[in-house]
């Protein structure tokens, strides 16, 4: 399906399930506490954590670690948690607008468990992406980068389709790589921060999409004839599956597409 009628369908799903709000505060609770265990499982599955769907519920809500289990696996969990918190906090306050500083205080409530002293800062050194030829800029171009990033952000909002925007501050998060490490995720966080802010669905990207992922990232960064269509198509797709979702939790019928 080309990304147009990918964004249509998404749009036309997205209307059916506005007219179904406002939601009842319990079921806002129920809701949030659901996407805060899925999406920091999966968020953290792709990276190669190995805490299973149900651990990660029992580690969130009861506060109990697995036996066996590495220790930074459980902070990348409680850590993700309190990141994702903030930013459905931010993403419901009205306006929203990208900062530097939003961007690095989602690293930093995600990473401060595993390294307080690298948390929410830009990294000082050159880094690497296996299995890709693509290299992030120096660490002495970073704060330029980013800078120039929440700048584009700020003026692509007008021109951009909410879901088109929200693939793109990922994608080019990545890019730039500001972080030692935790880019990915925060990349993740701050593509759904932009989702929730415009009326949309939580998009989790499951770990069997794993290499889809990685490979559609991989186009976009490749040197010669980079391209986007592979990874907007992947998050619109996975947005309609989180429309789906959602409507099975509260019985809405969606259009037929």
């Amino acid at each position: 399906m080309a990304i147009k009628d990918l964004l249509k369908r998404i749009d036309d799903c997205a209307a059916v399930i506005r007219a179904y709000r406002p939601l009842s505060e319990a079921e806002v609770k129920e809701l949030d506490a659901y996407y805060r265990i899925g999406m920091t499982y999966s968020s953290n599955a792709l990276e190669g954590n190995s805490l299973t769907l149900s651990e990660t519920k029992v580690l969130l809500e009861d506060g109990i670690t697995v036996g066996g289990k590495p220790i930074r696996d459980c902070y990348e969990a409680t850590g993700h948690a309190r990141a994702y918190d903030y930013m459905l906090t931010l993403a419901r306050s009205g306006s929203l607008s990208i900062t530097e500083d939003v961007i690095r205080h989602l690293h930093c409530l995600f990473y401060n468990g595993i390294d307080p002293e690298t948390a929410g800062e830009y990294r000082k050194g050159q880094v690497f992406i296996t299995g890709t030829d693509y290299v992030p800029p120096t660490a002495e171009d970073v704060p330029q980068c980013m800078a120039h990033f929440a700048a584009e952000l700020a003026e692509r909002q007008e021109s951009l389709h909410p879901v088109e925007l929200a693939t793109y501050a990922h994608r080019r998060l990545v890019d730039i790589h500001p972080f030692q490490d935790g880019n990915g995720r925060t990349a993740r966080l701050l593509m759904n921060l932009i989702l929730i802010n415009q009326g949309y669905c939580i998009v989790s990207i499951p770990p069997v999409l794993r290499h889809d992922y990685i490979v559609a990232l991989q186009q976009a960064q490749r040197e010669k004839n980079p391209s986007d269509e592979a990874f907007v198509k992947l998050i619109a797709e996975c947005e309609i599956e989180a429309q789906k979702d959602y409507c099975r939790m509260f019985r809405i019928k969606l259009p037929t597409p």
